[in-house]
């Protein structure tokens, strides 16, 4: 039956950014399909595990700094050590940093491609190794952005970090598909998260935003549910190299 693609019974998933926001939202999905979560954060994911643990899921906190490559094998091995494989990897963890383009330092620009460029490329191919040394294939999902398609207004190193991840994730699908690995990308629009405050705060700014949204809102982690599934899934098996837009219609206007 078609919706038995779509179920993660017995996967095993590592997401970063687990503690908050679209990491929390995707966590909760994966939980809901079946998967065993290793949620990825610096911070306690205490709520993501108590929400986890009230839909009946199985969730498991693995508490690493993401700032650095530094922590990729322990994030591995503590999945590995406790469920024994790695099925599924969601690259979700990011920083954004609002300066004019002017007077961004250059330890500014590097703590944003840290995290969001390198060190989501390194966890990726830890990630990739471990789907080959076990022959089983897997799904390597890269949260990019609208701003890996547009330049954005006083986020450089955002965007710059971003677009590369859309490229990174239509490059590894290249090599890797022929493993029976999955490379694609969710690109989430104007989100209602701890990124989006700023914005939101900022009356005039939040309504100019959601007049241009076709849907006429912000974006909630509940939006990104279906997507994250669904490229997570065997319903996705023919998918390679493709991040798909979850933002309400803005890049369509």
């Amino acid at each position: 039956m078609i919706l038995d693609l779509f179920k993660l019974d017995g996967k095993t998933a590592i997401v970063t950014g687990a503690n908050t926001g679209l990491g929390q939202g995707m966590c909760r999905a994966l939980a809901q399909a079946g998967a065993n979560v290793c949620g990825v954060a610096r911070r306690s994911c205490a709520e993501t595990a108590e929400l986890i643990k009230s839909d009946g899921g199985e969730f498991f906190e693995i508490i690493a700094d993401l700032g650095s490559t530094e922590k990729i094998d322990y994030i591995i091995s503590q999945a590995k050590e406790k469920y024994g494989h790695i099925d599924i990897l969601v690259n979700n963890a990011g920083i954004i940093s609002r300066e004019d383009a002017v007077d961004v330092s250059e330890e500014a620009w590097d703590r944003v491609i840290d995290i969001n460029e390198k060190v989501v490329f390194f966890l990726a191919q830890a990630a990739a190794k471990e789907f080959m040394a076990q022959g089983t294939g897997g799904k390597i999902v890269n949260i990019c952005s609208m701003l890996s398609y547009q330049g954005g207004i006083r986020v450089p190193s955002y965007a710059a970090s971003k677009s590369a991840v859309l490229g990174l994730t239509r490059a590894l699908a290249n090599e890797w598909a022929q493993y029976g690995i999955n490379v694609n990308g969710i690109a989430p629009g104007y989100m209602a998260t701890n990124n989006t405050n700023q914005l939101r705060k900022d009356a005039d700014r939040s309504e100019a935003i959601i007049d241009r949204i076709p849907a006429g809102r912000w974006g909630t982690p509940e939006d990104m549910m279906g997507a994250v599934i669904y490229l997570c899934s065997d319903a996705s098996a023919y998918v390679n190299g493709f991040t798909i837009a979850v933002d309400g219609g803005w890049l369509a206007r």
